[in-house]
């Protein structure tokens, strides 16, 4: 007779059913945590360079945090949020006008969000029936497309490629599939390829939702870390409110990761829809984190400043990586330098050692060289850098570049 609980036998086919838990497969990220640790271990005398992770590496500014600081001992802030506070929505608006240029009503076309990825859980729920597609791209990030498959959906991806400035081919999609799709997610500037879209793009996506009756999902989490122009948005295209909604988030662009707060904004409907499924998902974010928030949008010079500093690491590494023989390109936004992995290194004493694919290149880079990537292998083999690097002050990002070419300069890349 099994040991094994009745419990294993309930679990439902969206999250592996009866074999759920039993996978041996090793999770990307787990893979390079389980990597630094055993270089940490073997190299203890050698400080690890983390250049895959995905977040800011200083505090939200003094006045937010004190923002959060007079909110939170303010009783009037102690209960429920539901779907927000009216001087969010009010920031969220004066914000979108001063930055894109962008008019939005906030008592109908804004609604705050727990952070992009609750709300990129939440909208499926809108819109996708069993056997409906949802258009994507890979790489990307995944949480629309893995609640789209719960209810039963089905999802397509572009597959984002440097021949084509790592945009969508949105011609590209079978008719078959493209007849029974409802919505198309897009990510501007985008995480991992560091891409950004033009106005011409978003023409082209509008029109494109317009001809096969699709609703647009721009998450636009990395919207004004941009080193050059003006920040744009779809929502500025003629037609966009028609077909769009944009999420945006204070977590990469205000140092406000762990804190939790963005929101959804444009078409009407669709803000609409997203809040009465959310009303049922959450109860809302503490009203003393959207009145920080409030604080923060206020304050849109804050990331200019954070831009400003990405942009100056940018320069920095994209030298380093193209004197190891790197193709890198400074991207236009984000803080990700995405770039080719090679076929091969030849190590200082000669030996050759080759790469099947960029794990294989990001594992090599950090156990060998103690600098940790992230490796990307969805459509081509390529490894993201972060610049997001710990380091204080300019003297210091010079100086974490500068060690990160010199373990380079040990080796010979062949691409």
């Amino acid at each position: 007779m099994s040991d094994e609980s009745y419990i294993q036998q309930l679990f439902a086919e969206r999250i592996g059913g009866v074999n759920y838990g039993k996978s041996t497969a090793i999770y990307k990220f787990e893979k390079i945590k389980r990597a630094k640790a055993a270089a940490k271990a073997e190299k203890p005398d050698v400080a690890l360079i983390d250049m895959g992770v995905g977040e800011p590496d200083e505090m939200a500014f003094p006045e937010v945090v004190a923002a959060l600081t007079e909110a939170a001992n303010d009783p009037a802030n102690r209960g429920y949020a539901d779907n927000g506070g009216a001087d969010f929505k009010t920031a969220v608006a004066a914000y979108m006008d001063k930055v894109f240029g962008v008019k939005l009503d906030p008592s109908k076309e804004v609604l705050h969000s727990i952070g992009s990825k609750a709300a990129l859980s939440i909208l499926p729920a809108c819109f996708v029936n069993p056997g409906e597609y949802v258009l994507m791209t890979t790489p990307g990030y995944p949480v629309f497309g893995t609640h789209a498959k719960y209810f039963g959906g089905e999802v397509f991806n572009y597959q984002l490629t440097a021949a084509n400035n790592f945009l969508p081919d949105l011609d590209s999609c079978p008719a078959d599939i493209l007849a029974k799709a409802k919505v198309l997610v897009i990510n501007y500037p985008n995480n991992p390829t560091g891409a950004s879209a033009t106005r011409e793009f978003f023409e082209k996506v509008v029109a494109f939702a317009k001809k096969h009756s699709l609703v647009v999902l721009q998450d636009a989490a990395y919207s004004a870390l941009i080193f050059e122009g003006q920040p744009i948005s779809i929502l500025q295209v003629e037609g966009g409110k028609d077909v769009a909604v944009e999420l945006h988030s204070l977590s990469k662009g205000f140092n406000m990761t762990g804190w939790r707060l963005g929101w959804v904004c444009g078409n009407e409907l669709i803000v609409k829809a997203y809040g009465d499924v959310k009303d049922n998902s959450d109860s809302g974010q503490f009203l003393a984190i959207q009145k920080a928030g409030v604080a923060a949008l206020a304050n849109p010079g804050i990331t200019e400043e954070i831009a400003a500093k990405y942009s100056r690491r940018m320069d920095l590494l994209v030298e380093v990586l193209k004197a190891a023989g790197f193709d890198a390109k400074k991207p236009k936004g984000s803080f990700f330098l995405y770039t080719a992995a090679p076929k091969a290194a030849v190590k200082p004493d000669g030996t050759k050692v080759e790469f099947a694919d960029g794990e294989a290149f990001s594992q090599f880079l950090i156990r060998e060289l103690l600098i940790s990537t992230v490796p990307w292998d969805d459509a081509g083999h390529f490894v993201r850098f972060s610049v997001t690097f710990a380091a204080k002050g300019e003297a210091a990002e010079k100086e974490v570049i500068a060690e990160i070419g010199k373990r380079l300069a040990d080796y010979q890349f062949g691409f």
